[in-house]
């Protein structure tokens, strides 16, 4: 049997071959549709007449140096593969970029988390555009035609935080979904109903999904991440994977008053030239806050101006390429 770390590694690279024998011997539906992704199902025959499982997509490594929630779902899915007929959900796992993951890099080409569209301009032919298009056909063919469907695209954040793990939630504001990200120890989640480029955007904007991207600590080597920071986060994960949504429910209802914070999305900055530049230093932490009529940024002509309450800075980097995101403004609830 392998060790956990050996199955951490093999996990890291796609190799899903001990969890397809150990589901597979447990009676579910198991596929592999695209390289990295596996795909665990009860048979038609298993679920109850009148109930439909939740259909639950956890993506990591979308960027090649997030490499904490790749241990962590290695840890937990190891742990589940003894016992494979807990899971109480139908199950998608796919590992994002495994050729920038074995490169120990962000990217090989281009971001692959704002190619999650087909409008690309001038991005369609690198690395990342055609596997952005296969994690787009996967989940399309896993969430068709359920109600029930979650996606978290688990990440680590580049830069310090006053707020360790935050998530970005698109679309409608759903009190249950932020309920059980304070559940999960998450200290913030941010609203944001405008329609983008990101993995969860496109799950949930074109496939209905509740989606978010959970920012869970900082980039590190895989295999030497402090888990222990994430305690919580990975207890809630487990409870999801064996109760489904009945018990996470349940919890919901008898929870102490909340303590994660909720803001909105106010700016999102775009880099339009090379002329793009900061008005802060690279050590500027996410959720810093700025006051009202500050200049965050200039690009030529056009600045980035904080609106009449103060906004809280979020991914700020300069580097981008044109026409790609360089930060989010973001506002209290």
């Amino acid at each position: 049997m392998q060790t956990q770390t050996e199955f951490c590694t093999d996990f890291a690279k796609g190799d899903f071959s001990s969890l397809v024998a150990s589901f597979e011997l447990a009676g579910f539906e198991v596929q592999q549709p695209i390289e990295g992704a596996l795909q665990v199902c009860a048979k038609r025959t298993d679920v109850i007449i009148g109930e439909e499982r939740l259909r639950l997509f956890i993506s990591v490594g979308v960027h090649g140096d997030e490499t904490a929630p790749i241990e962590m779902m290695a840890q937990l899915l190891y742990q589940l593969a003894q016992t494979p007929q807990a899971l109480a959900v139908d199950l998608l796992i796919t590992i994002g970029n495994i050729g920038a993951i074995a490169q120990a890099k962000r990217f090989i080409d281009v971001d692959l988390n704002r190619l999650f569209t087909p409008q690309r301009q001038q991005f369609n032919d690198t690395h990342e555009a055609a596997r952005a298009d296969q994690l787009m056909q996967v989940s399309q063919q896993f969430f068709a035609a359920h109600a029930h469907k979650w996606h978290l695209d688990l990440h680590t954040a580049i830069r310090a935080s006053f707020y360790p793990t935050f998530a970005i939630v698109p679309g409608a504001h759903n009190p249950d979904f932020i309920a059980w990200l304070d559940q999960a120890g998450i200290d913030a989640a941010v609203l944001n109903p405008q329609v983008s480029v990101t993995f969860s955007s496109y799950t949930c904007q074109h496939l209905g999904a509740v989606s978010c991207t959970a920012e869970l600590g900082r980039v590190g080597e895989l295999g030497k991440n402090d888990l222990t920071q994430f305690v919580r986060t990975q207890a809630a994960l487990d409870s999801l994977l064996r109760a489904g949504l009945v018990r996470t429910a349940a919890k919901a209802e008898t929870a102490t008053s909340p303590s994660i914070l909720v803001f909105r999305v106010a700016q999102e900055m775009i880099k339009r030239s090379e002329a793009f530049q900061l008005s802060f230093d690279g050590s500027t932490q996410n959720f810093t806050q700025f006051a009202p009529n500050t200049v965050i940024a200039t690009d030529g002509e056009h600045r980035y101006v904080v609106g009449p309450e103060p906004e809280y800075v979020l991914f700020p980097n300069q580097n981008v390429r044109v026409g790609l995101r360089a930060g989010l403004l973001v506002v209290r609830v």
